[in-house]
């Protein structure tokens, strides 16, 4: 066969692959997938601290407003257990589990329960009531579940086969949008989410990331979620604060995560005979104790916690109990079933142990808020590469790279041994188990 010839096959043949529906189609609903990722999350942002600032506002707007947290957060948290249960079933809680439990499931029908855009857009709503209620939750788990979600749409809409790598990429993507962490995205899909690495899957990982960081990038411009720090070890002393802030931090998050999943497992028990009726009345209960704790705290534990974090993480001593207080509010608020994460209220525990630390220590606050919120976070994920990157990213401090990497392995080993089950893995059992009871009542029934 003349060469010429071949060529101009070889060209033919690559003009109809590349010029092809069918190869363009997926590709183009990926892309545009990724990029709604980046733009859903900066408008979440935006909706989630708009509802903080009307939430402070309105508790601050007269004498006796303070207490106005005793109507407003029970009521506020019945409401959004209510319509989770009712309408808007398996939106409760992080967001996180529900996309581990999707990967693990083969069947379409199954992951649907788990993930969707109505599930999706239920789920910023909802998290922004628990917000504007004045709970200790964060959008950023939320994110996650949003993001998965957009991307089984994308696999089913543009007929890809690779669902399961889809939804690691809409989680990853998810997490990079939402603190503007791109490598934190990544090393979170590869550590937490999937627990392995693969070569193709992280490729889709990989373009999530980058489309979705871009558009949040051109809406909001490039930012550290907590500014920029610069502070690192200089003595003997130093190292011992990554120590202390370490096996505290680890210990801290091991109790954390092993009571919530024991507690858990106990309410479940509890609401078993009416669920609706039992799980509201608990969300109501949770409430009482979020407002309660909120006054007593002058109103510190409320939201996120972004704001005392920030703080903390630029050398201002938070009072010494605070990381007391919020861990408890952040606890009665999981437990409550009310849609919201715990990424950012975990932040804001860690910062408050390590500047309390820092204060017993006689240490830099700033550096011991970083290493605090690294260990607790390491604890109570139990994901020390995410723990390092994301911590690396938010606080832009790379003259303690090895300090912040050594308190998050100090916290991950010292919360493995206290507490053997991750609390995102242990949680998505729960949504695993219930689709396979699920399944199991469809077969017998027909």
């Amino acid at each position: 066969m003349a060469p010429h010839y071949r060529k101009s096959k070889l060209f033919r043949r690559s003009r109809v692959v590349w010029g092809s529906a069918r190869i363009w189609k997926p590709r183009l609903v990926f892309w545009t997938g990724a990029l709604a990722i980046g733009v859903v999350s900066v408008v979440f942002a935006e909706l989630a601290d708009f509802a903080q600032k009307v939430f402070a506002g309105v508790t601050a707007s007269g004498e006796w407003a303070f207490l106005l947290p005793l109507v407003i957060t029970p009521l506020g948290f019945a409401l959004s257990a209510y319509v989770a249960a009712q309408f808007l079933h398996n939106s409760q809680g992080s967001g996180i589990p529900q996309a581990i439990a999707a990967r693990h499931l083969r069947d379409d029908d199954d992951r649907s329960h788990l993930l969707s855009l109505r599930l999706a857009f239920g789920k910023i709503a909802l998290t922004v009531l628990g917000l504007l209620s004045g709970a200790s939750i964060g959008r950023e788990g939320p994110t996650v579940q949003v993001g998965a979600s957009f991307m089984l749409a994308v696999a089913r809409f543009g007929g890809m086969a690779q669902t399961r790598g889809l939804i690691l990429a809409g989680s990853a993507a998810g997490i990079a949008a939402a603190f503007n962490t791109p490598l934190a995205g990544i090393v979170f899909a590869i550590e937490e989410m999937s627990r392995t690495y693969e070569s193709r899957t992280n490729g889709l990982v990989l373009t999530a990331v980058i489309l979705s960081g871009l558009a949040a990038l051109g809406i909001s411009g490039s930012y550290n979620y907590f500014g920029t720090a610069s502070v690192a070890p200089t003595h003997l002393d130093d190292w011992g604060l990554v120590l202390a802030c370490g096996v505290s931090g680890g210990a801290l998050g091991a109790a954390f995560s092993g009571f919530a999943l024991f507690v858990g497992a106990r309410i479940r028990r509890w609401a078993h005979p009416a669920p609706l009726k039992r799980m509201v009345l608990f969300a109501l209960g949770c409430g009482v104790a979020v407002a309660v704790i909120g006054i007593l705290s002058g109103g510190n534990t409320f939201g996120t916690g972004y704001d005392r974090a920030r703080s903390a993480v630029e050398g201002q001593t938070l009072p010494a109990l605070f990381f007391v207080e919020k861990l408890i509010a952040s606890f009665a608020s999981m437990m409550s079933g009310i849609p919201g994460g715990i990424f950012a209220p975990s932040l804001s525990v860690g910062a408050g142990l390590g500047s309390t630390i820092g204060s017993m220590m006689g240490s830099s606050i700033a550096l011991a808020a970083i290493l605090g919120m690294a260990g607790y976070f390491a604890g109570v994920v139990q994901a020390p590469m995410t723990a390092f990157v994301i911590i690396l990213e938010m606080t832009g401090d790379h003259d303690a790279v090895i300090s912040i990497m050594a308190v998050s392995m100090i916290g991950y080993v010292t919360s493995r041994v206290l507490s053997r089950e991750p609390l995102y893995h242990g949680l998505s059992r729960v949504f695993i188990a219930a689709a396979i009871r699920a399944k199991r009542a469809k077969e017998g029934s027909e």
